[in-house]
Protein backbone atom coordinates (compact mmCIF):
# COMPACT_ATOMS: atom_id res chain seq x y z
CA UNK A 1 0.00 0.00 0.00
CA UNK A 2 1.31 3.32 -1.01
CA UNK A 3 -0.92 6.17 -0.39
CA UNK A 4 -4.25 6.15 2.33
CA UNK A 5 -6.81 8.62 2.85
CA UNK A 6 -8.25 8.52 6.72
CA UNK A 7 -11.03 11.19 7.83
CA UNK A 8 -10.35 12.94 10.46
CA UNK A 9 -13.02 13.81 12.53
CA UNK A 10 -14.38 17.02 14.20
CA UNK A 11 -15.44 17.13 18.40
CA UNK A 12 -18.06 19.15 20.35
CA UNK A 13 -17.69 19.04 24.05
CA UNK A 14 -21.03 18.41 26.13
CA UNK A 15 -19.70 19.03 29.06
CA UNK A 16 -16.31 21.58 29.98
CA UNK A 17 -15.07 22.18 33.23
CA UNK A 18 -11.88 23.22 34.53
CA UNK A 19 -11.01 22.02 38.01
CA UNK A 20 -7.83 23.90 38.86
CA UNK A 21 -4.13 25.02 37.39
CA UNK A 22 -1.55 22.20 37.42
CA UNK A 23 1.95 22.61 38.39
CA UNK A 24 3.51 22.56 35.11
CA UNK A 25 0.66 25.21 34.08
CA UNK A 26 -1.97 22.91 32.10
CA UNK A 27 -5.45 23.43 33.69
CA UNK A 28 -6.93 20.45 35.16
CA UNK A 29 -10.01 19.48 33.04
CA UNK A 30 -13.22 17.00 32.94
CA UNK A 31 -15.08 16.92 29.63
CA UNK A 32 -17.79 15.10 27.91
CA UNK A 33 -16.26 14.96 24.53
CA UNK A 34 -18.28 13.67 21.16
CA UNK A 35 -17.17 13.10 18.07
CA UNK A 36 -19.05 14.02 15.12
CA UNK A 37 -19.46 13.29 11.26
CA UNK A 38 -18.21 16.70 10.28
CA UNK A 39 -14.59 15.65 8.44
CA UNK A 40 -11.34 16.94 7.24
CA UNK A 41 -9.56 14.39 4.54
CA UNK A 42 -5.94 14.06 4.81
CA UNK A 43 -4.33 11.90 1.75
CA UNK A 44 -0.99 10.21 2.49
CA UNK A 45 1.53 9.22 0.22
CA UNK A 46 4.35 6.76 0.70
CA UNK A 47 7.71 8.56 -0.29
CA UNK A 48 11.64 7.78 -0.14
CA UNK A 49 12.29 10.51 2.81
CA UNK A 50 11.21 13.41 3.96
CA UNK A 51 7.91 15.39 5.10
CA UNK A 52 5.86 17.17 2.47
CA UNK A 53 2.50 18.85 3.53
CA UNK A 54 0.05 20.64 1.42
CA UNK A 55 -3.61 21.97 2.29
CA UNK A 56 -6.42 23.28 0.51
CA UNK A 57 -6.37 26.53 2.91
CA UNK A 58 -3.65 28.48 1.46
CA UNK A 59 -3.14 30.31 5.11
CA UNK A 60 -2.45 27.42 6.71
CA UNK A 61 1.62 26.55 7.65
CA UNK A 62 2.87 23.91 6.15
CA UNK A 63 5.92 22.70 7.97
CA UNK A 64 6.30 22.19 11.89
CA UNK A 65 3.64 24.78 13.26
CA UNK A 66 1.09 22.25 11.53
CA UNK A 67 0.54 19.44 14.17
CA UNK A 68 -0.35 17.39 11.50
CA UNK A 69 3.52 18.06 10.09
CA UNK A 70 4.57 17.40 13.74
CA UNK A 71 2.94 14.13 14.02
CA UNK A 72 4.29 12.62 10.94
CA UNK A 73 8.00 13.49 12.73
CA UNK A 74 7.26 12.13 15.90
CA UNK A 75 6.04 9.21 13.85
CA UNK A 76 9.25 8.44 12.23
CA UNK A 77 11.28 9.50 15.12
CA UNK A 78 9.02 6.61 17.20
CA UNK A 79 9.28 4.00 14.64
CA UNK A 80 13.32 4.71 13.20
CA UNK A 81 11.19 3.86 9.33
CA UNK A 82 13.65 4.98 6.50
CA UNK A 83 10.74 6.64 4.77
CA UNK A 84 8.75 10.09 3.99
CA UNK A 85 5.27 11.29 3.51
CA UNK A 86 3.26 13.83 1.21
CA UNK A 87 0.41 14.76 3.33
CA UNK A 88 -2.73 16.67 1.50
CA UNK A 89 -5.34 18.21 4.32
CA UNK A 90 -8.40 18.85 2.59
CA UNK A 91 -10.24 20.91 5.27
CA UNK A 92 -14.00 21.12 5.74
CA UNK A 93 -13.94 21.75 9.59
CA UNK A 94 -13.22 25.59 10.25
CA UNK A 95 -10.14 26.17 11.41
CA UNK A 96 -9.55 28.26 15.09
CA UNK A 97 -13.53 26.97 15.97
CA UNK A 98 -13.47 24.91 18.72
CA UNK A 99 -13.85 22.13 17.00
CA UNK A 100 -10.33 19.71 17.48
CA UNK A 101 -9.36 20.33 13.90
CA UNK A 102 -5.80 20.36 14.10
CA UNK A 103 -5.68 17.77 17.10
CA UNK A 104 -7.66 15.72 14.20
CA UNK A 105 -5.64 16.03 11.60
CA UNK A 106 -2.74 15.38 13.31
CA UNK A 107 -4.42 11.89 15.16
CA UNK A 108 -5.21 11.20 11.52
CA UNK A 109 -1.57 11.54 10.11
CA UNK A 110 -0.87 8.99 13.34
CA UNK A 111 -3.01 6.26 13.19
CA UNK A 112 -2.73 6.26 8.89
CA UNK A 113 0.87 6.49 9.21
CA UNK A 114 0.61 3.74 11.50
CA UNK A 115 -1.45 1.98 8.82
CA UNK A 116 0.66 2.74 5.70
CA UNK A 117 4.29 1.47 7.10
CA UNK A 118 2.59 -1.50 8.53
CA UNK A 119 4.22 -0.11 11.95
CA UNK A 120 2.37 -1.98 14.61
CA UNK A 121 2.58 0.65 17.27
CA UNK A 122 -0.70 -0.17 20.05
CA UNK A 123 -3.71 2.66 20.86
CA UNK A 124 -1.85 3.37 23.80
CA UNK A 125 1.20 4.48 22.00
CA UNK A 126 0.04 6.13 19.85
CA UNK A 127 -2.07 8.34 22.36
CA UNK A 128 1.48 8.83 24.01
CA UNK A 129 2.66 10.12 21.00
CA UNK A 130 -0.48 12.39 20.36
CA UNK A 131 -0.23 13.88 24.21
CA UNK A 132 3.13 15.14 23.27
CA UNK A 133 1.00 17.07 20.50
CA UNK A 134 -2.20 18.67 21.86
CA UNK A 135 -4.36 17.47 25.21
CA UNK A 136 -7.04 16.55 22.43
CA UNK A 137 -5.04 14.64 20.30
CA UNK A 138 -5.54 11.03 21.93
CA UNK A 139 -9.18 11.76 22.33
CA UNK A 140 -8.94 12.83 18.43
CA UNK A 141 -7.27 9.43 17.84
CA UNK A 142 -10.42 7.16 19.67
CA UNK A 143 -12.71 9.06 19.33
CA UNK A 144 -16.83 8.37 20.02
CA UNK A 145 -18.25 9.49 23.19
CA UNK A 146 -15.74 9.63 26.06
CA UNK A 147 -14.62 11.28 29.99
CA UNK A 148 -11.74 13.41 29.53
CA UNK A 149 -9.62 13.75 32.18
CA UNK A 150 -6.57 15.02 34.03
CA UNK A 151 -5.26 17.69 30.82
CA UNK A 152 -7.56 15.51 28.26
CA UNK A 153 -4.95 12.63 27.59
CA UNK A 154 -6.97 10.41 30.40
CA UNK A 155 -10.19 8.67 28.35
CA UNK A 156 -12.59 6.41 29.81
CA UNK A 157 -15.77 5.30 27.46
CA UNK A 158 -19.06 6.67 27.80
CA UNK A 159 -22.51 5.18 26.55
CA UNK A 160 -23.01 6.30 23.09
CA UNK A 161 -24.90 9.78 22.58
CA UNK A 162 -28.64 9.28 21.94
CA UNK A 163 -29.62 9.51 18.41
CA UNK A 164 -30.02 13.64 17.01
CA UNK A 165 -29.14 15.86 15.16
CA UNK A 166 -26.52 18.45 15.60
CA UNK A 167 -26.38 22.14 14.07
CA UNK A 168 -22.83 23.93 14.04
CA UNK A 169 -22.13 27.25 13.77
CA UNK A 170 -19.31 29.13 13.59
CA UNK A 171 -18.99 32.74 13.62
CA UNK A 172 -16.79 34.91 11.53
CA UNK A 173 -14.13 35.41 14.30
CA UNK A 174 -11.36 32.68 15.62
CA UNK A 175 -10.76 32.73 19.16
CA UNK A 176 -7.02 31.39 20.61
CA UNK A 177 -7.48 28.84 23.32
CA UNK A 178 -4.78 29.66 25.20
CA UNK A 179 -5.94 33.32 25.81
CA UNK A 180 -9.03 31.74 27.10
CA UNK A 181 -7.59 29.56 29.13
CA UNK A 182 -5.32 31.96 30.67
CA UNK A 183 -8.34 34.66 31.44
CA UNK A 184 -10.42 31.39 32.64
CA UNK A 185 -8.13 32.06 36.23
CA UNK A 186 -9.42 35.48 36.41
CA UNK A 187 -13.46 34.59 36.31
CA UNK A 188 -14.66 35.02 40.16
CA UNK A 189 -17.48 33.30 39.73
CA UNK A 190 -17.23 29.90 37.78
CA UNK A 191 -20.33 28.04 37.32
CA UNK A 192 -19.03 24.13 37.23
CA UNK A 193 -21.58 21.88 35.33
CA UNK A 194 -23.28 19.04 36.23
CA UNK A 195 -20.80 16.81 34.25
CA UNK A 196 -21.81 13.44 36.63
CA UNK A 197 -25.53 14.06 35.79
CA UNK A 198 -24.77 14.15 32.12
CA UNK A 199 -22.93 11.22 32.19
CA UNK A 200 -26.20 9.58 34.11
CA UNK A 201 -28.10 10.81 31.42
CA UNK A 202 -25.96 9.44 28.52
CA UNK A 203 -26.16 5.75 30.44
CA UNK A 204 -30.09 6.22 30.31
CA UNK A 205 -30.48 7.34 26.74
CA UNK A 206 -32.02 10.62 27.98
CA UNK A 207 -31.18 12.78 25.45
CA UNK A 208 -33.45 15.50 26.94
CA UNK A 209 -31.98 15.49 30.25
CA UNK A 210 -28.70 15.29 28.41
CA UNK A 211 -29.04 18.83 27.18
CA UNK A 212 -30.76 20.13 30.68
CA UNK A 213 -27.23 18.87 31.95
CA UNK A 214 -25.08 20.28 29.56
CA UNK A 215 -21.92 23.58 30.24
CA UNK A 216 -18.82 24.85 29.70
CA UNK A 217 -17.21 26.83 31.96
CA UNK A 218 -15.44 28.89 29.08
CA UNK A 219 -18.43 30.34 27.90
CA UNK A 220 -17.56 32.74 30.52
CA UNK A 221 -14.28 34.16 29.06
CA UNK A 222 -15.94 34.10 25.37
CA UNK A 223 -19.30 35.52 25.53
CA UNK A 224 -17.53 38.16 28.03
CA UNK A 225 -15.40 39.06 25.12
CA UNK A 226 -18.16 37.70 22.14
CA UNK A 227 -21.79 38.82 23.04
CA UNK A 228 -22.60 37.53 19.70
CA UNK A 229 -21.86 33.82 20.77
CA UNK A 230 -24.92 34.50 23.34
CA UNK A 231 -27.16 35.14 20.44
CA UNK A 232 -26.16 32.63 18.53
CA UNK A 233 -27.63 29.86 21.55
CA UNK A 234 -30.45 32.02 21.51
CA UNK A 235 -30.87 31.97 17.82
CA UNK A 236 -31.10 27.66 18.17
CA UNK A 237 -32.46 27.65 20.69
CA UNK A 238 -35.67 29.90 19.26
CA UNK A 239 -35.34 27.37 15.84
CA UNK A 240 -36.11 24.19 17.79
CA UNK A 241 -32.45 22.93 19.25
CA UNK A 242 -33.31 21.34 23.19
CA UNK A 243 -29.67 22.11 23.86
CA UNK A 244 -27.08 24.37 23.12
CA UNK A 245 -23.63 25.96 23.85
CA UNK A 246 -20.22 26.95 22.56
CA UNK A 247 -17.81 23.98 21.73
CA UNK A 248 -14.59 23.74 23.71
CA UNK A 249 -12.58 27.53 23.56
CA UNK A 250 -15.33 28.56 20.97
CA UNK A 251 -16.41 30.28 18.97
CA UNK A 252 -18.45 27.33 17.16
CA UNK A 253 -21.66 26.53 19.02
CA UNK A 254 -23.98 23.75 18.54
CA UNK A 255 -27.42 23.23 18.71
CA UNK A 256 -28.69 19.73 19.59
CA UNK A 257 -32.20 18.57 17.51
CA UNK A 258 -34.35 15.59 18.18
CA UNK A 259 -36.10 16.52 14.59
CA UNK A 260 -34.30 16.81 10.94
CA UNK A 261 -36.62 18.57 9.40
CA UNK A 262 -35.64 21.26 12.33
CA UNK A 263 -32.14 21.16 12.11
CA UNK A 264 -32.07 21.59 8.82
CA UNK A 265 -33.92 24.34 8.48
CA UNK A 266 -31.95 26.02 11.56
CA UNK A 267 -29.09 25.07 9.29
CA UNK A 268 -29.95 27.02 6.67
CA UNK A 269 -31.53 29.86 8.72
CA UNK A 270 -28.08 30.67 10.45
CA UNK A 271 -26.05 30.00 7.19
CA UNK A 272 -27.62 33.10 5.61
CA UNK A 273 -27.09 34.99 8.72
CA UNK A 274 -23.68 33.30 10.20
CA UNK A 275 -22.15 32.22 6.63
CA UNK A 276 -20.85 29.28 8.17
CA UNK A 277 -22.90 26.45 9.57
CA UNK A 278 -22.93 22.82 9.68
CA UNK A 279 -25.77 19.54 10.11
CA UNK A 280 -24.09 16.60 11.63
CA UNK A 281 -24.43 13.44 13.71
CA UNK A 282 -23.05 12.10 16.39
CA UNK A 283 -20.36 9.47 15.53
CA UNK A 284 -19.81 6.47 18.04
CA UNK A 285 -16.90 4.27 17.50
CA UNK A 286 -16.47 0.88 19.91
CA UNK A 287 -15.45 1.49 23.24
CA UNK A 288 -13.05 -1.01 23.08
CA UNK A 289 -10.68 1.19 20.72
Amino acid sequence: MDNLTVKAFAKINLSLDVLGTLPNGYHEVKMVMQTVSLYDSVELTKTDEGIELECSLRFLPTGPDNLAYRAAEAFFNETGIKGGVKIYLKKHIPVGAGLAGGSSNAAAVLTGLNRLYDARLSTRRLCELGTALGADVPYCIIGGTRLAEGIGEKLSPLPPLPKCHIVLVKPSFSISTKWVYDNIDACPDIVHPPTDKLIEALENGDLYEMCANMGNVLEDVSIAHYPVLSAVKDDLRALGAIGSQMSGSGPTVFGIFDDEEKAQNAKDILWKKYKTAYICRGINFSNKR
